[in-house]
């Protein structure tokens, strides 16, 4: 059986059950190396959400995996210095894969194993930039020089959707060299659940015939919450409430500006086993973000997977992939209050069509899916090695 490194920075929600199924389809022997630490599995501060973020699911079951040693003098995955592993390269050869997948390469010690391994063992990356936020001028020019340099030693890119494969194609990257795989959650954890939802419902007194948006996620100025939030506070329908849970440095502002209104309910960051619930609480789900930064946001298959209707804004990379205006959902214009709050209104005015939006968006959802990411890695490593 071929053999797969995988090297990311720390284990995620995202990625550990994609490990786990990989391991237990047996098409491929994996072992992943993470870059950040061992001690990133406990007091690992948030930044966005302004506190200490522990998964309450498990991330490290049913798969190979070791913690490398990190000698950053401040270890993180927020800059390039934060990822500095001196015995990254020697370890993985002692496991003497066939190929190598890395996640992310804006790091010391991925750029560092992406080039020696260049022309040894075939090099896979997956990432999913966008070029939703391009630079202008002299930093344009810039961008695409280095980007091309640090492609040119990668083999294979797995591209996650529309916009991602734009940048790849961009950074220099051909047709032969892109296999779609696709960004996915764990579609089957997000199912509808009435009951939960309804107790999340009765818990913020919003009754139950009551249309409820919401937004999930970090409350920074990236995501852009003060854009929704005004635009609900402006349409004055009483059956209409609206559900912000998050933390992060808006959240004390946004807080005092719109305490006086009873139809919108702030609750703090909420696990990964109650999501869920939450979305089940919801019938639309809003994601707001202007960037720059938001690559794809997972957060809108979440809510897809619970077959919930979307508004997401034409600053996300999902949108383009996940978002068919009028079947499942709208896009709409970043930071322009007055069509985020046009197309509110009409899912308001439209009840019939919102919950015919919902069962779009669980099938629609489906090839959205981590059977459908390890077999474009399958064959990736296949085909290469």
């Amino acid at each position: 059986m071929k053999r797969l490194a995988i090297i990311t920075t720390h284990p995620i929600q995202y990625n550990a059950p994609l490990f786990h199924l990989l391991n237990e389809r047996n098409k491929i022997s994996i072992k992943v190396f993470y870059t950040w630490g061992k001690e990133v599995l406990s007091n690992k501060f948030d930044p966005g959400f302004r506190k200490t973020i522990k998964w309450d699911i498990p991330l490290l079951d049913g798969y190979q995996f070791k913690f490398v040693k990190n000698i950053s003098k401040q270890p993180g995955s927020h800059h390039f210095k934060g990822i500095d592993n001196p015995t990254l390269i020697n370890e993985i050869e002692d496991w003497a894969p066939d190929s190598i997948l890395i996640f992310g390469w804006n790091f010391k010690s991925h750029l560092k194993a992406l080039r020696y391994f260049h022309n040894k063992i075939p090099v896979i990356f997956r990432g999913d930039s966008t070029l939703l936020d391009r630079e202008r001028g002299i930093k344009k020019l810039v961008k695409r020089r280095i980007l091309n340099w640090v492609f040119s030693y990668v083999d294979t890119a797995l591209y996650v959707g529309k916009e991602n494969k734009k940048y790849f194609e961009y950074a220099g990257m051909k047709e032969s060299q892109l296999v779609f795989a696709p960004h996915a959650v764990d579609n089957n954890r997000f199912r509808f659940d009435a009951k939960a939802g309804q107790k999340i419902r009765f818990s913020l007194n919003i009754p139950g015939n009551a249309i409820v948006f919401l937004f999930a996620g970090k409350l920074e100025p990236k995501k852009n919450p003060q854009i929704l939030l005004k635009a609900f506070n402006g349409l004055q329908n009483e059956n209409a409430h609206l559900i912000i849970a998050g933390n992060g440095i808006l959240e004390d502002t946004l807080r005092k500006t719109y305490s006086s209104n009873h139809r919108i309910h702030f609750i703090p960051f909420q696990n990964q086993t109650r999501m869920p619930g939450l979305y089940s609480a919801c019938d639309i789900f809003v994601l707001p973000s202007q960037g720059p930064g938001e690559t794809w946001g997972l957060s809108v298959n979440e809510a897809m997977a619970c077959s919930r209707a979307v508004l997401v804004s034409n600053k996300c990379g999902c949108c383009s992939d996940l978002v068919i205006n009028g079947e499942n959902g709208f896009i709409f214009q970043s930071r322009n209050e007055i069509d985020l709050a046009k197309k509110m209104k009409y899912l308001m005015d439209n009840k019939n069509k919102m919950e015919s939006m919902k069962v779009q968006s669980m099938s629609m959802i489906k090839p959205w899916c981590y059977e459908n990411i390890c077999e474009s890695i399958e064959a990736s490593v296949n085909r290469n090695t």
